[in-house]
């Protein structure tokens, strides 16, 4: 093993690999949404008005939420888990990194998309937060019941779409928080708005931690590929079963076009906000089906990738950053050229926006990964 690596021998490769390219995946659709917010998606996206190029874009995106709060999950049961270690007080652990999280969200990551504190959306990172501090608490049941439970609320949350609250009405807060996206307070000068309700995550997130035994050590690595390939099977099948009856799964039904890829791009146009269960088969899907892969194959040339992965948090505000100060150079230099944005003309240019963004963090982020595991103070393992 390389020196540069060392630092990463006691972590999961294909775990860090596909977080790694999760993260990139985000890097994508944050560029999009810094110079491409003039062709706006909705949720799920109007096929009439999004081009197949921007469509296939944001589809792309839609892995990287459900994958990282599985991948968390996951992590959190290898941390109260440590190979050739007594186990870990798991608990402690989520419950600090769920507030610390909140913590960031309200702060350095609602600033970096606005250079401003007018408004304050819950996203991701919040959402990750909640579920974090909500597995600390789940911790105290037995293994098994976190699974069942997790499979419950991923399987039967759509079933309590039709629970709606008006902002008036006692229960509108905790519902818009765990179910239906909404605002929680509006005034002239300052809103706050729920963009992650949290329900189904907390779902993923239980999938993930009693998922976490077949990456133990003692596991097989034969073992763990095979269990990984039929979960994707059962996701696929149920996914195309549900999907394609129309049924149960997705508030919005596909429809069938005479064009082939309209068809496919109505068929796998989901509901994002709250996740639906077709969407979080297919991206948990895929995510068994790749992990599966990583642990079966020679992923070597994949191993740059592990850095991304093993400094997710550092990654992410360093990237928001980037992206606010490029904003305001390019507003500055060419001003708003898209009417309120500054914006390019075409998808292809998001995407090399986004690799030539994604080769300039990566060396700040292996040296934050390598200083990470080798500094002894505490908070910097957060990130």
């Amino acid at each position: 093993m390389t020196n540069h690596l060392q630092h990463l021998k006691n972590r999961v490769p294909s775990i860090d690999i596909l977080r790694g390219i999760v993260i990139l995946l985000m890097l994508v659709d944050h560029v999009r949404e810094r110079v491409f917010l003039h062709h706006q998606v909705a949720d799920p996206m109007n096929l009439d008005e999004t081009s197949t190029a921007l469509f296939f874009t944001r589809f792309l995106a839609h892995f990287c939420a459900p994958i990282f709060v599985f991948l968390t999950g996951l992590s959190a049961w290898l941390y109260a888990n440590p190979i050739n270690q007594a186990p870990r007080d798991v608990r402690s652990f989520l419950f600090k990194r769920g507030a610390f999280l909140i913590l960031l969200e309200i702060t350095l990551v609602n600033f970096s998309w606005f250079g401003s504190y007018h408004a304050l959306y819950l996203q991701v990172i919040w959402a990750i937060g909640l579920c974090m501090i909500s597995l600390a608490v789940l911790t105290a049941l037995p293994h098994k019941v976190i699974g069942l439970l997790g499979v419950i609320i991923v399987a039967g949350h759509n079933a309590l779409d039709f629970i709606e609250f008006t902002p008036d009405e006692f229960g509108y807060s905790i519902w818009t928080v765990l179910h239906d996206r909404g605002y929680l307070y509006m005034s002239e000068s300052f809103k706050v708005k729920v963009s992650y309700p949290t329900l189904p995550w907390v779902g993923v997130i239980c999938l993930g931690y009693a998922l976490g035994p077949l990456f133990a050590e003692t596991k097989q690595a034969a073992e763990r590929v095979s269990i990984l390939f039929k979960l994707t099977v059962i996701c696929f099948a149920l996914l195309i079963l549900l999907r394609g009856l129309n049924v149960y799964g997705e508030p919005v039904p596909w429809v069938y076009s005479s064009d082939w890829l309209l068809s496919l791009q109505s068929f796998i146009n989901f509901t994002k906000y709250p996740p639906s269960l077709d969407f979080i088969l297919l991206t948990l899907g895929m995510a068994f089906c790749v992990l599966a892969m990583l642990e079966k194959y020679d992923v070597h040339a994949l191993t740059w990738l592990r850095y991304f992965g093993s400094a997710p948090m550092f990654f992410y505000l360093l990237h928001l950053y980037v992206l606010l100060v490029m904003y305001i150079i390019l507003v500055a230099v060419f001003g708003t050229n898209k009417g309120v944005y500054f914006g390019v003309d075409d998808v292809w240019q998001v995407w090399l926006i986004s690799i030539v963004l994604g080769a300039l963090l990566y060396k700040p982020t292996q040296l934050f990964s390598n200083f990470k595991k080798t500094t002894q103070w505490a908070w910097v393992k957060y990130f």
